[in-house]
């Protein structure tokens, strides 16, 4: 089995082996996936916003947006711009109508993207659904962009040795366990 292949199942393990994780197949891209798409329940998405502080003059980046619904609802519920960065062109398609639907495309972009080579200086909030090992590789690009003050939320996973300012450990509206964390950055790597 090659390493790759192997890489894929364990990753693909973790996230299904969280409770209430429900993963959607997708074509596959060429790009390097962070996380397999899972999506993040609207009582969860809500949580994450408010966690963060989300308001009218914040600029939510979602890294992996999958259907959109993060970068939506912060448009929709709290008045903030969004841009979702997601590697599948499909998902990136659906967001896009659901954006319309909802009325607020013109606060909200998508764009198709691997969030490992992504401009994210603009954003003042950044969301992850992504697993433990890919919100480490991500930390340098956190730290290098985003200005002091930004907000890291992370939905059920850690950045490495980063330790939150915050964690929020409830029941969903499906009776399940979430974890969120939040962190607010300082512009210092640490290991």
């Amino acid at each position: 089995m090659g390493r790759r292949l192997l890489a894929v199942i364990l990753a693909t393990s973790a996230v299904s082996a969280v409770p209430g994780v429900q993963l959607e197949q997708t074509p596959r891209t060429r790009q390097e996936r962070l996380a397999p798409f899972a999506t993040t329940p609207h009582d969860v998405v809500e949580r994450m916003l408010q966690l963060a502080g989300v308001g009218p003059s914040d600029v939510v980046y979602d890294l992996g947006s999958g259907d959109g619904r993060i970068v939506i609802a912060a448009a929709q519920r709290f008045g903030a711009r969004g841009v979702g960065l997601e590697i599948d062109p499909e998902l990136v398609r659906k967001a896009e109508a659901a954006a319309k639907a909802a009325g607020v495309a013109d606060r909200v972009t998508f764009r198709v993207q691997d969030v490992m080579t992504a401009d994210v200086s603009e954003a003042t909030v950044v969301t992850l659904y992504l697993l433990a090992a890919s919100n480490v590789r991500l930390r340098p690009l956190l730290t290098r962009q985003l200005r002091r003050g930004s907000r890291i939320v992370a939905h059920e996973f850690p950045m490495g040795t980063w330790t939150p300012s915050h964690v929020d450990t409830f029941v969903d509206a499906t009776g399940q366990t979430r974890t969120l964390l939040l962190w607010t950055t300082d512009g210092v790597e640490r290991r």
